[in-house]
């Protein structure tokens, strides 16, 4: 157990709790979900790798091109002042940075994913051992071993709670963007809509119209998320007919398959029926 605990603290920087959104006042977590941070885990390390594959491929794409302009260049500049860098091989080693950044990106995700599974096994390790000394008959020894195992099960939540904020630091940001409504024939000229999308603690209201040309304006285009490990994307839309507002509905939606490089198009059913659909455009 030691030896765990130890790993975690030496292998990550402690922090103020403020810098994470799990280990807020009021809002941390004591119940970790390991398969839940499974998935999340796998499908970033997938979206920085996508991210990285691309701009090797720039990279590559762009010493290409280096390359074939000092094979054509017939002049030799003679100086004792070395040349400065020409735009192309500015954006080369921009590039490069960026890769370099991404790889301590991935390693980072990874390191803190490794502490994770050391703590959730330790975690594992101490519940079963609390059940069989509960199986055993009792003495004092074996109720002192139950006291130490409890702290320890206490000890390995904590850590594992900690490293859930931290990797959500690591997680970006999710630009959406809202498309409009889509309703064919439910959609009429003089409707107004009120959305209400929630992720965890942040929210964005925004109220539209639909115009006689059956376009549609809304009062804001965009808004930036932070990415949760625990919570659900939370999109409630109503009509708003004078000072009453009527249910339109209330849907969730997971953010699993937005750790990608392309911008995802989302349409969501907001009636049971599908007679009225939300389209959002998210960018991670």
């Amino acid at each position: 157990k030691s030896l765990g605990r130890s790993s975690v603290r030496s292998r990550m920087s402690l922090k103020s709790p403020k810098a994470y959104n799990s280990l807020q006042k009021g809002a941390v977590i004591w119940d970790p979900k390991p398969l839940q941070v499974k998935k999340i885990f796998e499908a970033l390390k997938k979206g920085l790798n996508e991210y990285l594959e691309a701009h090797q491929a720039e990279l590559d794409y762009l010493s290409g091109r280096h390359k074939d302009t000092k094979r054509n260049s017939r002049l030799e500049i003679i100086s004792q002042v070395p040349p400065s860098l020409s735009p192309l091989q500015k954006q080369i080693r921009s590039v490069e940075r960026y890769i370099r950044k991404l790889e301590f990106h991935i390693s980072k995700v990874e390191e803190l994913y490794e502490a994770y599974c050391i703590q959730c096994r330790l975690r594992d390790g101490a519940t079963n051992m609390k059940h069989a000394f509960s199986l055993s008959p009792s003495t004092k020894a074996s109720r002192e071993s139950l006291v130490e195992l409890y702290k320890n099960f206490q000890e390995c939540t904590e850590d594992m709670c900690f490293i859930e904020g931290a990797l959500e630091v690591h997680l970006g940001e999710f630009h959406v963007k809202m498309k409009g409504l889509v309703g064919f024939a439910r959609l009429c000229p003089g409707d107004q809509y009120e959305v209400f999308v929630r992720l965890g603690r942040q929210k964005w209201r925004l109220k539209g119209k639909i115009e006689t040309d059956d376009s549609q304006t809304w009062d804001e285009e965009e808004k930036i998320f932070i990415p949760n490990l625990h919570e659900k994307f939370e999109i409630k839309v109503t009509e708003l007919r004078g000072l009453a507002t009527i249910l339109v509905g209330v849907v969730t939606c997971d953010s699993i398959n937005f750790f990608t490089t392309k911008p995802q198009a989302i349409i969501v059913d907001i009636t049971e029926l599908g007679t009225i659909k939300l389209q959002l455009e998210v960018l991670w």
